[in-house]
C-alpha cells in the first residue's frame, strides 16, 4: 500500500526526558503497525527543540481514527504525557 496521509504529532520533550520518549515510541511502533487499519510506517525524527513522530496511513481517516484508538490513548498518550513540557502538536496532511 502507498502512504496518502500523515499524522504529525510534534512534542516538546526536554533533553533529560528523550530517552523514555524514545522507549514509548519503541514500545509501540509494532501495536501501532501491526493493529492499527491503514498504519503503513511510523518514525521518531529528533531536532534539538522538538520531538516528531510521523505516522503514514492509507488515507487521512485512518489518521483520525487513530487518535480516538485505545493503543494512543491508553497506552501512547499514558506513557508520554509526563514527559511533555507543553501540550502536543497534532496535524494530519495529505499526500497530493
Amino acid at each position: 500500500m502507498e502512504v496518502k496521509a500523515f499524522l504529525e504529532i510534534t512534542m516538546h520533550i526536554d533533553a533529560a526526558s528523550r530517552p523514555a520518549a524514545a522507549k514509548v515510541y519503541a514500545d509501540y511502533r509494532g501495536p501501532f503497525l501491526n493493529t492499527i487499519e491503514g498504519a503503513l510506517t511510523k518514525n521518531l525524527l529528533v531536532r534539538d527543540e522538538d520531538v516528531q513522530v510521523l505516522h503514514g496511513f492509507d488515507s487521512a481517516e485512518h489518521a483520525a481514527a487513530y487518535l480516538k484508538s485505545t493503543l494512543f490513548n491508553e497506552d501512547v498518550v499514558k506513557g508520554l504525557k509526563p514527559l511533555w513540557s507543553a501540550d502536543p502538536e497534532v496535524k494530519i496532511y495529505t499526500v497530493a
